[in-house]
């Protein structure tokens, strides 16, 4: 049977993008190497991560917060075994739910090891071995990423793991070190802190979250170590000794220097992530690939492999499930003959740890090296009403916006539920806003969002509660 889409990869790309296509009347199959759908994202990656934040804090709320709201549960148990099972419910949940869509849009699926043979083709081997042919008009690479290796650190997956073994570990390690200051590294980090290990942080940088707003990366390292987590900045694992009862990691100074060693139960190794092209055929195809090994295509996701499109991780851009969505849906739209498009200036990115760390568009430094001419507007929860009452006050929401057109440029929000408030400002932001928008929009009493209204106030030095 010939189809009108392959598309290889069914994490939050690959399934979206089939499901556009199928509703725009294309002939549609998925091919997954994995027995489950949603790829990395809802198999060992967002979801399981997130159902462990939410019973962590949760684990932490009972231990230390109830109490002074007069709730008394005694000293909270910590049953390993049963919240692994609460997180594995949650992935079960949402891989069914993508199985489900992709049936009920009348998407075949193949599950095997995909390659693309010739233009048009994609051959496909099964886990016992059995090949399979498969033809279509177009192909969609939406493959995603694989955990980036480290020289000179092994990984075992007992010990020495990746993302993927941290979500899973049978004990709490009494002692974690985790390798990268990122996203990944400070979410599983805050994870097993939360449960009860002492947790140690070495970054190569000098400052956590790079990519983010400088001074949102100062504050929630600081909200990070108030919290018990240990950084190492500027510093560089080199090895890590695995011949003994604990492991031994040699630390060095980025810059070069005397080395010391730390002590580890189990050393995280997540210094971000890699494309996955491996196996897929690329060369053989003469697809194009940049030095960082992403496949490269144009402004509408085409390759210079006719019939190859690419979208997701395995392309340029941040790394983000939803931008991979967007992504999907839009190249399911060009080839139907609409204007499917990705507006990459207003991408949201949130770091689930506590307080949530959000922001959507560019940072103060990226304004800075462009040259261009801001006014900045700033206001604390320390000031916001409903986080005085939920005693919820750390972090602060920021607004950058141009200085000759009050134009909405970048929102940057440390706080709880940071992750919510920065899809209005991501709305905002879409329809053009000015900072004198939000600011005249009338924001329900008493609530978090309030913060983000006071800082758009705040551009124009006019903030009420400050």
């Amino acid at each position: 049977m010939a189809y009108d889409l392959i598309v290889i990869g069914t994490g939050p790309g690959g399934y979206v993008c089939a499901i556009r296509a199928a509703q725009l009347g294309m002939k549609v199959v998925v091919v997954e190497k994995r027995a489950t759908h949603g790829g990395t994202c809802l198999n060992v990656g967002c979801i399981p991560s997130k159902a462990l934040l939410h019973a962590s804090e949760m684990f932490e709320e009972a231990g230390h917060s109830f109490a002074r709201m007069g709730i008394g549960v005694g000293t909270p148990k910590l049953d390993l075994a049963t919240l692994m099972k609460f997180k594995d419910e949650g992935v079960d949940g949402n891989v069914k739910g993508v199985e489900f869509l992709l049936k009920k849009n009348k998407i075949d699926a193949v599950h095997g090891v995909g390659r693309i043979a010739a233009p048009g083709k994609v051959e496909v081997k099964d886990a016992d071995g059995k090949t399979q042919t498969l033809e279509t008009k177009n192909i969609v690479i939406a493959t995603g990423s694989d955990v980036a290796k480290l020289k000179g650190v092994e990984i075992d997956g007992k010990r020495i793991v990746t993302s993927d073994q941290a979500i899973a570990l049978d004990k709490v390690p009494q002692r974690l070190l985790v390798i990268g200051a990122g996203v990944i590294g400070l979410e599983l980090g805050s994870v097993w802190r939360r449960l009860g290990s002492q947790v140690t942080v070495v970054e190569f940088l000098d400052r956590i979250l790079p990519g983010l707003d400088n001074e949102v990366g100062r504050q929630s390292q600081r909200l990070l170590e108030k919290q018990g987590i240990a950084f190492k900045l500027g510093s560089k694992v080199t090895g890590v000794d695995s011949s003994g009862a604990t492991l031994k990691a040699s630390i060095e100074p980025a810059k070069g220097g005397a080395a010391e060693t730390i002590e580890a139960d189990v050393v995280l190794v997540a210094i971000g992530r890699v494309p996955y092209t491996e196996g897929l055929g690329l060369d053989e195809a003469g697809v194009k690939k940049d030095n960082r090994m992403r496949v490269v295509v144009d402004a509408h996701y085409v390759t210079n492999a006719k019939g190859i499109y690419a979208i997701g991780d395995v392309i340029a851009g941040p790394m983000l499930a939803h931008k991979a969505e967007d992504e999907g849906m839009a190249v399911a739209e060009i080839l139907a003959g609409q204007a499917g498009h990705v507006n990459y200036d207003v991408i949201p990115n949130v770091v689930y740890t506590f307080p949530e760390i959000a922001s959507v568009g560019k940072t103060e430094e990226e304004l800075k090296e462009a040259g261009t001419a801001y006014n900045t507007g700033k206001f604390p929860f320390t000031a916001n009403g409903r986080a005085k009452a939920n005693h919820q006050t750390d972090g602060f929401v920021k607004i950058l916006a141009d200085a000759r057109t009050d134009r909405v440029l970048g929102v940057h929000i440390v706080g709880s539920d940071a992750g919510n408030m920065i899809a209005a400002a991501a709305v905002a932001m879409e329809f053009g806003a000015s900072a004198e928008d939000i600011a005249r929009t009338c924001h329900a009493h008493p609530t978090l969002p309030e913060a983000v209204k006071e800082a758009a106030l705040a551009v124009a030095k006019r903030a009420i509660h400050m």
